[in-house]
């Protein structure tokens, strides 16, 4: 076996998670429009930097870690897709029905890894039981329509990635003084 040390990369996957929901919830609250800043983000540090993120945890034989940060990081990546082809007239735009249906899936694989961090610390399981909720007011925003839904979930996301960033600098923290800074 290798004992060579290596770096945790859940704290780089956890940031950039939650900084790229953040953003990105900013928009749906309705602070501000979807723009390249959105749109780099979700591919470079919310898609990428989760991607490698997931592949590293893969190396540290963490199955859950590995299949979060990798789903993610395909998550962001596919949502800028999803915004970008059409634009680019590749395909067309889905309609706010089958974007629904995207959220919802998306909802129902995150509830499954919720329930994985049961057996985790408490700062894990509110990142994701808010973006479980957070997934749900999404697609029922697009199911229904509703602006008043989404700018509920906008809130609720900026919530989620705020928790995400809380706990990856709480592992940050704890790794650089030896000991726990922050609960987490």
């Amino acid at each position: 076996m290798n004992d060579v040390k290596l770096g945790n990369p859940a704290p780089l996957g956890l940031m950039g998670f939650g900084m790229t929901t953040i953003l990105l919830n900013l928009h749906n609250a309705g602070f501000f429009p979807v723009t390249s800043i959105v749109m780099a983000m979700g591919l470079c540090y919310g898609g990428l930097a989760q991607v490698i993120a997931g592949i590293l945890e893969f190396r540290k034989g963490n199955t859950f870690g590995m299949t979060a940060f990798t789903s993610y990081g395909f998550f962001w990546i596919s949502l800028v897709g999803i915004w970008v082809l059409p634009a680019l007239g590749w395909t067309e735009a889905p309609p706010l029905s089958f974007m629904g249906w995207y959220l919802a899936l998306w909802g129902v694989f995150t509830f499954f890894m919720f329930i994985g961090t049961l057996r985790g610390g408490k700062g894990l399981q509110f990142v994701f039981a808010s973006l479980t909720v957070l997934f749900a007011l999404l697609a029922l925003r697009d199911f229904l329509a509703s602006h008043a839904i989404g700018v509920l979930a906008g809130y609720v996301g900026i919530v989620c990635g705020a928790s995400a960033v809380y706990v990856a600098m709480a592992e940050v923290l704890a790794e650089q003084y030896g000991r726990k800074v922050l609960p987490f």
